[in-house]
C-alpha cells in the first residue's frame, strides 16, 4: 500500500497538466474563431447604424402626416396611421394615378434595362474566350463604362444628347441623316430611350464580367467533344454555356433587377429633379414626392411600398430558383 500511494500521487501530477491544458486549448481555440468575427464587429454596427436605423425612422414617418410644417419636430407630427398607404394605392385619386404610372415605367425600364445588359454581356464574355491578339486591351475597355464614376459618365451623356450642338443629334441627323431634325433627348418621349440608353451603357460591362468569371469554370473538354460529335457554336452554346451558366444568370439577373429598379443617380443627374413623364422612374417620384411637394410622409410610405415589392420579388425569384435546383438534382 505505501507503494502505491506514491504511484498514485505522481499519476495525478502527470495528469493534472494535460488537464489544465485541456481548458487553455478550449479557450484558444475560441479566440482564433472569435476573433474574426470580433475584427468585423466594427463594420457590422456601421453597417446596421447607416441602413438599418434611417429605415426604421422611415416606416415611422410613414404612419405620420410630415409635411414642411412638421418637419422641425417630426416626431411631434399628427399621426395618420395608414392614412398615406391609402392615398399612395388609390389608383383613382392624382396621387395614386401619377405612382402606378411611375411604376410601370420602372417596370418596363428594368425588364428592357436588364434583358440588354445580360444580352450585350453574355455575347461579349462569349465572343472574349477565344484566344486573340488585343483581347486583354479590349477586356479592359469593356470595363469602362462600369469604372468611371456615375456622375462623370451621365454629365458626358448629358452634353451627348444636346439638341444643338450634342454628338448624338450630330451622328444620327448631319452625317447620317436618319432624323428629318435634330431630336430632344432629354424631354419628351425620347426621354425613355435616352435614359435606357445610359443605364444599358452603363451596367451591361458588369454582366460582362460575372459572366466572363462564370465561363471560366466550364470546362473545355465538354466544347472539345461537343466538337467532335458535330456540334456547331449555336448548339455548344444552348446545350454546354448556358445550362452551365444558369447559377450564375440566377444571381446576375437578381442583382441587376435589385440595381436598376432603384436607380437614382441615373435619372436624377440626366434630367435634373423633375424627370419627364416618359421616364418617371419610381426613385425620382418618391423623391419629388418628398422633397419638392414636402410631403415626407407619403413620401415615405411610397418607399416602404416599394421596399416590400423588392422584398417580394426577392423571395420568389429565390423560392423558384432553389426550386429548380432540387429539381434539377
Amino acid at each position: 500500500m505505501t507503494a502505491t500511494a506514491p504511484a498514485a500521487e505522481a499519476t495525478v501530477r502527470k495528469s493534472s497538466p494535460g488537464a489544465a491544458r485541456g481548458p487553455r486549448r478550449r479557450t484558444g481555440r475560441l479566440r482564433r474563431v472569435g476573433l474574426p468575427y470580433l475584427l468585423l464587429l466594427p463594420a457590422l454596427l456601421l453597417e446596421l447604424l447607416v441602413h438599418l436605423v434611417p429605415m426604421v425612422i422611415g416606416i415611422a414617418m410613414s404612419f405620420k402626416e410630415l409635411t414642411q410644417f412638421s418637419i422641425r419636430d417630426w416626431s411631434t407630427a399628427p399621426w395618420a396611421g395608414l392614412g398615406n398607404y391609402s392615398v399612395s394605392v388609390d389608383f383613382d385619386a392624382p396621387v395614386g394615378k401619377a405612382l402606378l404610372h411611375s411604376f410601370l415605367v420602372t417596370v418596363a425600364f428594368t425588364v428592357l434595362s436588364v434583358g440588354l445588359c445580360w444580352l450585350i454581356g453574355t455575347a461579349a464574355a462569349v465572343f472574349m474566350q477565344d484566344t486573340f491578339r488585343g483581347r486583354g486591351l479590349l477586356r479592359a475597355l469593356f470595363l469602362v463604362p462600369y469604372a468611371l464614376p456615375v456622375y462623370a459618365a451621365v454629365i458626358t451623356w448629358v452634353f451627348m444628347f444636346q439638341h444643338d450642338n450634342g454628338l448624338v443629334n450630330h451622328v444620327l441627323h448631319d452625317q447620317l441623316g436618319l432624323t428629318d431634325k435634330p431630336s430632344f433627348w432629354l424631354i419628351g418621349d425620347n426621354s425613355f430611350v435616352a435614359l435606357l440608353t445610359v443605364s444599358v451603357w452603363k451596367g451591361w460591362p458588369f454582366a460582362f464580367l460575372i459572366v466572363m468569371a462564370g465561363l471560366q469554370n466550364i470546362p473545355r473538354e465538354l466544347y472539345e467533344a461537343a466538337a467532335l460529335d458535330g456540334a456547331g457554336m449555336v448548339q455548344q452554346l444552348r446545350r454546354i454555356t448556358l445550362p452551365s451558366l444558369r447559377p450564375v444568370n440566377q444571381v446576375l439577373v437578381l442583382v441587376l433587377f435589385l440595381w436598376t429598379f432603384n436607380d437614382f443617380n441615373t435619372p436624377y443627374v440626366l434630367f435634373g429633379k423633375s424627370a419627364p413623364e416618359a421616364a418617371d422612374l419610381i426613385s425620382v417620384h418618391i423623391y419629388q414626392a418628398s422633397f419638392v411637394t414636402w410631403n415626407f410622409g407619403t413620401g415615405s410610405a411610397m418607399s416602404v411600398l416599394l421596399l416590400l415589392f423588392l422584398l417580394v420579388v426577392t423571395g420568389v425569384h429565390l423560392a423558384l430558383t432553389s426550386r429548380g435546383r432540387r429539381t434539377a438534382q
